[in-house]
């Protein structure tokens, strides 16, 4: 089986290769794909869409069609702080107070200048969990760009009681990034209940367990130092 380093770098070099993104380059990040508007329409026609209230989203461009729709239909939306740097680790974005547009709002700069920052134990339940990815399968795996920190978002939110365990997860993605395939899993990996293409809606046959909350043995001292959220759970463990 190829590393997850392997596989990301085979789709990178074929949605480069191919146009399929906004922009030339997608290394090291969650590609910006084209049909991403497209593929969001097929995520509002899930019930658990329509019957969330508490979206927590991903920042990632090819994700923001879902984050301005979330807003536009009136649900709270939380995002992280970049790589978790703040004790105060994401930022609520509520349409009942918010005065910014959902345009606006659903971009990163927009999100941040108009959200409030928030503790995660003053978080609202989360409903509905949105995921960007760099590859996936079939039975929910997926894989994101090497930096460890959305699986991170997750065991916080799961440690904090912020995400059960059935939270549904949900993510949107080209094509050429679903892999038919095995794809290599870790415990703190994050699995997909539903994803989305231009082209199909999937519902995944998830053969992994979720992550439970923080696997403290898979994070080095410095890690744990470096995010602020992690050292004050630390202390109460």
């Amino acid at each position: 089986m190829k590393t997850k380093d392997e596989i990301r770098d085979q789709v990178w070099s074929v949605i480069e290769q191919t146009g399929a993104a906004y922009t030339k380059t997608v290394r090291d990040r969650i590609p910006h794909f084209k049909g991403a508007e497209s593929a969001s329409l097929r995520i509002f026609e899930l019930g658990i869409w329509r019957n969330s209230r508490v979206i927590k989203g991903n920042p990632d461009q090819p994700q923001r069609p879902l984050r301005q729709r979330a807003l536009e239909e009136g649900k709270i939306l939380y995002m992280a702080v970049p790589r978790l740097q703040k004790e105060q680790c994401f930022v609520e974005l509520d349409p009942s107070v918010m005065a910014s547009s959902p345009v606006e709002a659903s971009t990163i700069s927009g999100a941040f200048q108009h959200g409030r920052l928030v503790n995660i134990e003053e978080m609202h339940q989360v409903d509905l969990v949105i995921s960007g990815s760099v590859a996936v399968n079939r039975t929910g795996i997926r894989i994101g760009k090497g930096g460890g920190f959305a699986d991170l978002e997750y065991g916080l939110a799961v440690a904090a009681g912020i995400v059960q365990h059935d939270t549904p997860i949900v993510g949107t993605v080209h094509q050429l990034q679903v892999l038919e395939q095995e794809l290599p899993w870790t415990q703190h990996d994050v699995c997909l209940d539903y994803f989305a293409t231009p082209d199909e809606l999937v519902k995944c046959s998830p053969t992994k367990p979720r992550p439970t909350g923080i696997y403290w043995e898979d994070l080095s001292p410095a890690k744990i130092k470096q995010i602020p959220a992690l050292k004050k759970l630390r202390k109460f463990l």
